[in-house]
């Protein structure tokens, strides 16, 4: 199930009017915000977005922890070919990548603004870069106004509201951690199961 397919099941479909979205051919698309977001039942809505937000990035990151824990601090600079980055850079690529996207986009302070990562990093400077992006990504979900979040932005391509931006953000993660995965396998370590989302 996509998450705009579990946000219509856990949210009832009557609340993509309040997000100013339409069903059109079994997609959904946003269109402006309908309405001022000051009704109890409106405020209810956006404060179970967010939540839903929270618990989608708590998980991304109690994953994404567990695959940088897991790979030895002599091996942050293996990579299985020139031209792939090393396991450092994946991890690098996601914080820069993460922040700049949110930032740019639904118009947040980057935390990476004045502040160049080295291309190589430590076990524990990847590890504290990636809670400073996780908790710059809580952050944004509950600074974003109820009309920031719903607005829309420009994507790959194409136009989204900024709450599915924070989803777009998490698949890019998944992408880069799938990669590690594979990582830790050539280094012959079993990669911890993951389940639930």
């Amino acid at each position: 199930m996509n998450r705009t397919g579990f946000l219509k099941n856990i949210f009832g479909l009557g609340l993509l009017s309040i997000w100013g979205c339409r069903i059109d051919n079994s997609k959904v698309k946003s269109s402006a915000f309908v309405g001022n977001a000051e009704s109890l039942e409106e405020q209810k809505s956006i404060e179970a977005l967010r939540k839903e937000l929270k618990t989608a990035w708590l998980r991304s990151e109690i994953m994404t922890m567990t695959n940088v824990g897991q790979m030895p601090p002599d091996f942050f600079t293996f990579k299985y070919t020139d031209e792939v980055m090393t396991f450092s850079e994946q991890w690098r690529h996601c914080i820069v990548y993460t922040c700049g996207q949110l930032s740019g986009r639904a118009g947040l302070k980057n935390p990476y603004e004045n502040i160049k990562l080295p291309v190589q990093m430590t076990k524990d400077h990847v590890t504290e870069e990636l809670k400073k992006m996780y908790a710059f990504v809580r952050q944004s979900i509950e600074a974003l106004s109820a009309e920031k979040l719903l607005s829309d932005c420009n994507f790959a391509g194409d136009t989204i509201p900024i709450w599915r931006l924070f989803y777009a953000m998490e698949n890019h993660i998944i992408h880069h951690r799938g990669q590690c995965v594979v990582y830790l396998r050539l280094k012959g370590i079993i990669p911890k199961g993951f389940y639930g989302w």
